[in-house]
């Protein structure tokens, strides 16, 4: 950090997914923008390693920040990969019931989704298999607007247009403390420092790491991270699939479900594996898991080989056990810091909402 030679608007501390959306949209504002990241390349964490799913919305409280911006940041999604000619496609997925308990939650997701824009429409088994002949299940939930992107193609966009905005990427930099001035902060890492008027922590699963280094903040104000570990396996061979596959949600997730890469290759997952400290080893001994999961509505499972894919680890900031929480911007309002926005939780649909989460940041921020 020592090599720049003038200080900035805003500093995003994050070049996540999230981050990058929120530095294009400040530097399309006409302010000056810095987006710092501890790694070595963009988006190395949360927004490589999930399913890279476009959501509809069908899961979250209609009133709730998850639903709104999902909603609006699907459409934002769908009109920017279509603008920019990035890779996605509009595939749409079922969720799947077939047990009495299945069928309820089933209703519930149903009902929960009756009075937002969400397209959702109900099928029977028989009517599924003629889409999908290899899912087995009772009854499912077609959802039209679910969707597939390239990650980490979206994310060069959003950095492309960071820094045709004026904006600045500088990887590399761990932000080790934040110290408030009489105008503005000050960003220390271990390299040196800069000032900037105000900071976004986009951090993800550092975003508490981040916050606890605010000179002067309220311990109180940040929510402890939950992380919940979850892995993928890939179908060997060709995938018998159409569409993407999800059984109903369980605790911590949306289930063991079936997705699709732009090539069509199919994997399975993520499990939730509540652990104590970010690792990504993959541990190999969980298939016996997932197949018995994959079984309930893929029985096809059973003559097919499974490869180990990868992992990835969501900053939840809910513990096992307990209700989901909804995405979480802490400002100087509750934690007393002047120019400082915090994001707290920011796990699925964060990819999908990333641009109305940044369209809401900068409404909040600009003014600062």
């Amino acid at each position: 950090m020592t090599a720049l030679t003038r200080d900035f608007d805003f500093v995003v501390i994050g070049a996540g997914v999230v981050g990058l959306a929120i530095g294009r949209a400040l530097a399309a504002l006409g302010r000056s923008v810095l987006v710092v990241d501890r790694a070595d390349r963009i988006g190395s964490e949360t927004s490589s390693r999930n399913s890279e799913v476009i959501h509809a919305g069908l899961y979250y409280p209609p009133e709730s920040l998850k639903s709104r911006l999902c909603i609006r940041g699907r459409e934002m999604l769908y009109q920017y990969c279509e603008q920019r000619k990035i890779a996605h496609s509009q595939i749409g997925k079922f969720v799947v019931g077939s047990t009495e308990t299945e069928l309820e939650a089933l209703d519930r997701l149903w009902a929960n989704t009756r009075n937002i824009d969400v397209d959702l429409v109900r099928v029977s088994g028989k009517s599924l298999a003629r889409s999908e002949p290899a899912i087995k299940c009772q009854e499912g939930l077609w959802s039209r607007r679910t969707g597939i992107v390239d990650v980490h193609e979206l994310m060069l966009h959003y950095l492309a247009d960071l820094e045709r905005g004026g904006g600045q990427l500088v990887l590399n930099t761990e932000v080790t403390r934040i110290e408030p001035e009489s105008k503005g902060l000050r960003i220390v890492s271990r390299d040196g420092s800069i000032s900037c008027n105000s900071a976004i922590i986009a951090a993800g699963l550092h975003a508490q790491q981040v916050a606890s280094s605010i000179s002067g903040i309220e311990p109180g104000s940040i929510p402890k991270r939950h992380l919940a570990k979850g892995q993928y396996f890939t179908l060997a061979g060709r995938s018998p699939f159409k569409h993407l596959v999800y059984p109903v949600a369980s605790s911590g997730g949306l289930g063991i479900h079936l997705t699709l890469d732009l090539s069509g290759r199919a994997r399975f997952g993520p499990d939730v594996h509540w652990v104590d400290a970010i690792n990504y080893e993959f541990d190999a001994g969980r298939e016996a898991l997932f197949r018995a999961a994959i079984a309930q509505y893929y029985p096809g499972i059973k003559d097919r080989k499974l490869d180990p894919g990868y992992t990835g680890i969501r900053p939840k900031i809910s513990g096992q056990g307990q209700p989901a929480a909804d995405f979480t911007f802490v400002g100087p309002e509750q934690h007393g810091i002047p120019n400082v926005t915090s994001l707290f939780g920011i796990e699925s649909p964060g990819l999908t909402a990333s641009l109305a989460i940044a369209e809401h940041v900068a409404s909040i921020t600009a003014v600062q």
